[in-house]
């Protein structure tokens, strides 16, 4: 299916803060965010613009990407300088804790989302072992294929691979029955599912490819809920040429990308996914005054747009069920 609809906007908060990356919502209907200075911020009152509270929750002395919320309500953020934290909302800006910052015996870098399962494994991805943060740019135009997904068992100290290779490896999201795993692959424009449980359990394969956009942060709310998709940004055809390209030209453009100044696309979309892989919302809006869609959540009947680029968060009509 790929039955585009309009995203329509209803409100526009401005934040204290540049790049509010993830947004992750709670139970009480709070949307959590992390910006380029390294603070944690708690929105209140998402709904009712005038009188919504922002909350200065933590400070991880990095730069905050992925987020996720744990059952006990500590919060889990992947820090794009190479680490994995944990964090305390309710226990004052400097409760942070690191749970690990190597796998496979070297440092991490350009740690982008992770989720947690109810055993306590704790799954993640790392984006790039080339370029930061900063040359995300770089990375995508090079096509280097060094991002990877990591596990975190329970207490302990370092991290180990399940998959190496991956094109951008970004947003994270667990199946309805925590039978698999939905990567994002920033780079490729595709979603990749790797099986946890079953026959086929440690092994990957193309779970929706050739998406309309570049995929960034997934999240899921309810288990019978549906995966949403963040796009950062529309297909670029001469991009998937550049592909193609002996690594040495890929490396060539990645240079010359990285000294050109950049705007992102007017085009504004997010997708909903289940979990045999159907596209079953595609919502889109061209023009769009919010650029560079990096996350989605869903609360109070309404989703709530993050982005690498904007200072603020853009709240829009959710579809209607059914």
């Amino acid at each position: 299916m790929d039955r585009r609809t309009a995203l329509v906007p209803i409100r526009y908060l401005t934040l204290p803060g540049h790049g509010p990356e993830d947004v992750v919502a709670d139970p009480g209907g709070r949307v959590l965010t992390g910006v380029s200075d390294g603070r944690i911020l708690r929105i209140h009152g998402l709904d009712d613009p005038p009188t919504a509270r922002v909350e200065h929750i933590a400070e991880i002395g990095g730069r905050p990407l992925g987020l996720e919320l744990l059952p006990d309500g500590d919060l889990l953020v992947c820090d794009a300088d190479g680490a994995l934290l944990r964090v305390d909302p309710e226990g004052g800006t400097g409760n942070v804790r690191v749970l690990t910052d190597s796998a496979a015996g070297e440092r991490l870098r350009f740690c982008s989302n992770v989720v947690a399962l109810p055993d306590g494994t704790v799954y993640f991805t790392t984006s790039s072992r080339i370029h930061p943060l900063e040359d995300w740019m770089g990375d995508i135009v090079e096509h280097t294929g060094t991002g990877r997904l990591l596990r975190l068992e329970a207490g302990a100290a370092q991290a180990e691979v399940l998959l190496d290779g991956l094109q951008f490896a970004n947003g994270i999201a667990r199946s309805a029955d925590d039978s698999f795993l939905i990567v994002a692959e920033t780079g490729a424009r595709r979603l990749t599912r790797f099986h946890l449980r079953g026959p086929r359990a440690g092994q990957a394969e193309p779970f929706v490819e050739n998406l309309p956009g570049f995929p960034d942060n997934l999240w899921r709310g309810a288990p019978d809920g549906p995966v949403w998709v963040a796009l950062a940004g529309p297909r670029v055809p001469p991009l998937d040429l550049l592909h193609r390209a002996t690594p040495a030209v890929r490396r060539r453009a990645a240079r010359l990308a990285l000294r050109a100044p950049f705007r992102p696309s007017g085009t504004t979309g997010v997708l909903a996914v289940d979990d045999d892989g159907r596209i079953t919302r595609h919502l889109t809006r061209r023009r769009s005054g919010y650029r560079m869609v990096t996350s989605v959540c869903e609360t109070g009947g309404r989703l709530v747009l993050g982005s690498l680029w904007e200072r603020g968060l853009a709240v829009c009509e959710a579809p209607v069920t059914g």
